[in-house]
């Protein structure tokens, strides 16, 4: 991915959204766009018009703390927003200097696969920054089962989006694109360099009109609502609360755990696919009988 034309084409979007009115500043004359100027978010920052045009063009290696800052107020940047922009001009000073992020780690070590194994009241699995899950445990493979179906390897936002099954599976399947593109996003800012994220991008703008228009939008979101809903195809609708950890010795991985709250008709559920999961692998197989 090219950090100039990333860094050009956020900037220019979130300066799109913000009228005139709504920034403070009176309006003068017919306006080609809806939004602000270049001029007037250099104003409103108060760096030179000059400057702001050379960081709009992509030349954010430079840029101190201070004037991101301000850019970002400028903006009004949230808080995903304003860490997008502060990892998109981290990556254009990386490119500056020849530096490269080492990539997502591809394999999950033995250890870390064991702590998963070992939450047995939780669907658990471990997925990297383009999210890839690299490991699962039972009961985390049990609810994601139509994901570890479809086309290996198994990868949340191809599923999301090229599997026709994601849209059932998925009670808020609006939702959850949309969150996909985001983590996608907000990871191409972080590390624009990474070709495995590239080719995803690219395979699924390709593929789905869906992804391509979210993709064009370059929101950025936080993900603080710990809660999804599924319609499971062995135990029905669960609605699931998880937490992300974050794997300290392997920078790029997250272990997802997936739990019902106590007493839920979810829990019923999940404790019902917990043990369909340890019946189901008990079963003798064609090479055993």
């Amino acid at each position: 991915m090219d950090t100039r034309n990333e860094i050009r084409d956020f900037l220019t979007s979130r300066r799109g959204r913000i009228t005139p009115a709504a920034a403070g500043l009176t309006a003068y004359g017919p306006r080609r766009v809806p939004g602000l100027r270049r001029e007037e978010v250099a104003t409103l920052a108060g760096v030179s018009v000059d400057y702001y045009n050379r960081i709009e063009r992509g030349r954010l290696a430079g840029a101190s703390e201070g004037v991101l800052e301000a850019i970002a107020g400028a903006l009004r940047l949230d808080e995903a927003e304003r860490a997008h922009l502060f990892d998109l001009a981290r990556a254009a000073r990386d490119r500056a200097t020849g530096r490269r992020h080492r990539p997502a780690w591809p394999t999950v070590r033995p250890s870390v696969g064991w702590m998963i194994e070992a939450m047995t009241g939780a669907a658990a699995f471990v997925a990297n920054a383009r999210q890839d899950i690299l490991a699962a445990n039972h009961l985390g493979r049990a609810l994601f089962a139509p994901l570890f179906e479809s086309a290996a390897p198994a990868n949340l936002a191809r599923f999301t989006y090229l599997d026709p099954r994601a849209r059932d599976f998925h009670a808020d399947w609006n939702r959850m694109a949309a969150e996909c593109v985001a983590a996608l996003r907000a990871q191409a800012g972080r590390d624009p360099f990474d070709r495995g994220l590239s080719d995803l991008v690219g395979e699924l703008s390709t593929r789905s009109e869906e992804f391509a228009a979210l993709w064009a939008t370059h929101d950025v979101r936080l993900h603080r609502r710990a809660e999804k809903r599924f319609r499971h195809p062995i135990v029905g609708d669960l609605t699931l609360r998880y937490e992300r950890l974050a794997v300290t010795a392997d920078p790029g991985l997250e272990i997802f755990a997936y739990l019902a709250e106590p007493g839920s008709r979810s829990a019923e559920a999940f404790t019902l696919l917990a043990s369909w999961t340890t019946t189901a692998s008990a079963l003798p197989t064609e090479t055993d009988a």
